[in-house]
């Protein structure tokens, strides 16, 4: 877990509970300062529709649950509890999970702030990528709350010593609302502080002086702040800046990226498969591509077809269930058709996704490969048989069925979807009608048990199929963890690329993406904030009380237990907790 913005450091338990029954989902927690004893610290954690408050004892020596292991830093308790899924109890034995952190939100929309940014990739960003001046600002992993500003500086030159670059790191305090680098002038916003010593460097003692020349922008964003980085890639230069910013600036780095990118395309350079390729560049990598499992052994190339799995896989560790899989492929010809059904069919594939026509432009973007309404055709040794079309403002939904001839196995329902309001070499005029279509796809395909990868195509299997197949990622992405989660955009596609070359086209696909995730937080987060003031109004804040007034004395009393107690502050809730400690009795895990 690389994040540390779950910290909240201006918030009270009311507030926490506030943040996370509108804004989380069951798993979702925060740390924040603890408001009855300065100093220590309580976790906050969303358990269906109520809020659980945990008291974290700070010594100075270490942090612990009062009880359990001790920890030199709270992120280091943090990521422990998180990653040991069983471990936090209470007393009656239910398990307190940390599943997803609910992010504080940036403290300035500015390109140049990195979040939860460690300092040895601040380093390893800026020395790899960034010239003398750049600069990026991050969080504090030490000191929760604080942030620090690196930038990239070049030590000068001494005798018979070559000038050096190397990262400077300047720490940002925060307190009382304002910020500054520990004397001199305060400042109320981070970017007040920044554009300030873009005027007037710094100087270090060894009398290096540190110039903040250009920003090193980043690309991760808290979800909900999606609307202020849109605003930000929007703005018009600066004369005295790059001619194109912004979207096309993201964009153009993204596709400097794709040469390495580039892995093996043998399968589809053979020569006995060049024909059922739509587009002779438009190969799909040998390491991910789809393999037809059912293949003559005595025909060379039997077991091809332009495909690719795309797993979305964010990070390393995303369990299996919250691994999403679709297959990426191109648009019929009428040599693949038999290949194309299959797939399907090996692939136990329930749902298709459809973002072309038939015909665009007058030309053939894709081979017709189902039957017609009540009709029946053969593909090879499966028949499909169409049952009904079902027209709606954006899309085609076809209900079909797929039957093996030499299998006794019952049909299998096919739902196949065309998606008819995306033009070719362009994107719709707004993206609502994209997200209702996939919300009626996750629909079909969460309705059945087992299936397999959704099939998504285009024509060529990359432009439309990928911008389809990360808008979706991203949502679900945000569905699962909550609106205050880490998102990046360009990273996503970057990912999505290593499965499939190409995927996302266009800078005008690029920015649809944001837009359409845009859309999507702002409707989710309408559709919270309306259940919320319902569900407030059938019901009260049962879970808060006040302890008796001398509950903290006999807390601190008490120098060693087993079972810490959850009972951070008058808005917490008062129970006790199990912490399972799976290490013998006097062992310690205590880092000074």
């Amino acid at each position: 877990m690389t994040s540390r913005r779950w910290f909240h450091p201006n918030i009270t338990g009311i507030e926490a509970e506030q943040l996370l029954l509108t804004r989380g989902v069951h798993g979702n927690f925060l740390a924040r300062p603890s408001k009855s004893n300065p100093g220590d610290f309580t976790l906050s954690v969303r358990r269906n529709n109520e809020v659980t408050h945990i008291k974290i004892q700070n010594t100075g020596d270490y942090y612990d649950l009062y009880g359990g292991e001790k920890f030199a830093t709270l992120a280091e308790l943090v990521q422990y509890y998180t990653e040991q899924h069983d471990l936090l109890r209470e007393k009656n034995g239910d398990v307190i999970e940390l599943k997803y952190p609910l992010n504080c939100k940036d403290p300035t929309s500015e390109r140049w702030y990195h979040g939860h940014l460690s300092g040895r990739d601040a380093e390893k960003l800026l020395m790899d990528k960034g010239k003398s001046g750049s600069f990026l600002v991050r969080e504090s992993q030490s000191k929760p709350g604080d942030f620090v500003l690196s930038v990239l500086t070049n030590e000068e030159k001494q005798e018979n010593v070559e000038r050096r670059t190397k990262v400077t790191h300047v720490m940002i305090r925060f307190q009382d609302g304002k910020y500054d680098v520990g004397g001199g002038e305060r400042f109320d916003t981070l970017a007040d502080l920044v554009e300030h010593y873009k005027k007037n460097p710094m100087v270090e003692k060894s009398g290096i002086v540190v110039h903040l020349k250009q920003p090193f922008n980043a690309t991760r964003i808290n979800a909900a702040s999606i609307e202020n980085r849109v605003r930000e890639l929007n703005k018009v230069a600066d004369n005295s800046e790059k001619p194109k910013q912004g979207f096309w600036e993201e964009f153009e780095m993204l596709q400097q990226q794709e040469c390495k990118l580039l892995y093996p395309r043998k399968e589809g350079q053979k020569a006995e498969n060049k024909s059922k390729n739509r587009y002779k560049n438009i190969l799909p990598f040998d390491t991910t591509r789809v393999e037809l499992s059912e293949a003559d052994s005595e025909v060379p190339g039997s077991d091809y077809i332009n495909a690719n799995y795309i797993r979305s896989k964010q990070e390393e560790g995303c369990p299996g269930d919250e691994c999403k899989v679709f297959i990426a492929t191109q648009g019929c010809l009428q040599n693949t058709v038999n290949d194309f059904w299959k797939m399907v069919y090996q692939e136990n594939t329930h749902v298709i996704v459809m973002t072309t026509k038939e015909m665009e432009r007058g030309r053939n973007k894709c081979v017709r490969y189902w039957p017609d309404v009540d009709g029946t055709k053969e593909f090879g040794a499966l028949c499909v048989r169409s049952i009904v079309e079902r027209p709606a403002q954006d899309y085609i939904l076809r209900e079909l069925e797929i039957s093996c001839l030499d299998r006794e196995e019952p049909p299998r329902a096919i739902w196949h979807y065309q998606y008819l309001s995306w033009p070719d070499h362009g994107v719709p005029n707004e993206p609502g009608g994209v997200l209702s279509f996939l919300e009626q796809v996750n629909q079909a395909q969460d309705a059945i048990c087992d299936t397999g990868p959704i099939v998504v195509h285009c024509s060529a299997g990359i432009g439309r199929t990928g911008t389809i197949i990360v808008i979706d990622i991203l949502i679900d992405i945000i569905s699962r963890q909550g609106l205050d989660c880490d998102i990046d955009i360009p990273k996503t596609i970057q990912m999505v690329r290593r499965q499939r070359s190409g995927m996302v086209q266009t800078e005008a696909q690029y920015k649809f993406i944001y837009m359409a995730v845009q859309q999507y937080i702002d409707t989710r987060q309408k559709r919270l904030e309306a259940e919320q003031r319902n569900k407030m109004k059938e019901r009260e804040y049962s879970n808060i009380k006040y302890p008796p007034s001398n509950a903290k004395a006999k807390a601190n009393m008490t120098s060693s237990r087993s079972s810490p107690v959850v009972n951070d502050d008058p808005s917490a809730v008062y129970e006790n907790l199990n912490i399972k400690n799976p290490k013998p009795a006097g062992s310690s895990n205590t880092r000074r």
